[in-house]
């Protein structure tokens, strides 16, 4: 894995490796083929950060889904804003559906929590969430999130899809902000 990496002045350590996320995803793959066998699910990525999660996860499901996405915003910075700005909304019918969210990361569950009542006013078939990490120090919400990759701690990340002001998301790896 790659040494520090600087974004806009801050300093970045190597977190989570290529590989280890490759190990991640196979692990939520292998469930999601296993639970949402002849069902025909549609995913539902949220972009801007889950796009790399999402392709390589799709490229690992055998069983046949459908694929939709959705834009929010909650972040400015390295900050949540505690607020939800939804950019991009569905066009997919859910009624009778079985829907997974596919998320780069839960911390607060903001973003998932708007996405929950939104597709749950449509009456899916069932409604299941997945993510490649999860901050349970600081996710705050009664919902549940069926598919976990990884738990972290409450420290910034980017790299593999996420981002600090736009940048890093790029990188192959994740890197969790230096301690200052």
């Amino acid at each position: 894995m790659d040494n520090q990496i600087q974004l806009f002045g801050k300093t970045f350590n190597p977190y989570i490796s290529e590989k280890e996320i490759e190990e991640i995803i196979t692990s939520i793959a292998n469930q999601l083929n296993k639970d949402f066998s002849g069902k025909h699910p549609l995913f539902i990525g949220v972009l801007n950060g889950s796009f790399m999660f999402v392709s390589d996860l799709m490229k690992k499901m055998v069983i046949d889904v459908e694929l939709s996405f959705v834009k929010f915003e909650s972040y400015y910075g390295m900050a949540s804003s505690g607020k939800v700005t939804e950019l991009i909304g569905l066009s997919a019918d859910l009624n009778n559906r079985h829907v997974v969210i596919l998320e780069d990361i839960v911390d607060t569950g903001n973003t998932i929590g708007e996405l929950l009542d939104l597709i749950g006013s449509e009456q899916p078939a069932s409604l299941s969430i997945a993510t490649l990490l999860l901050k349970p120090d600081v996710f705050n919400k009664k919902y549940t999130v069926h598919y976990v990759g990884k738990n972290i701690p409450n420290k910034f990340v980017v790299g593999y899809g996420l981002d600090y002001n736009e940048s890093g998301r790029n990188l192959k790896s994740i890197y969790q902000v230096a301690e200052e």
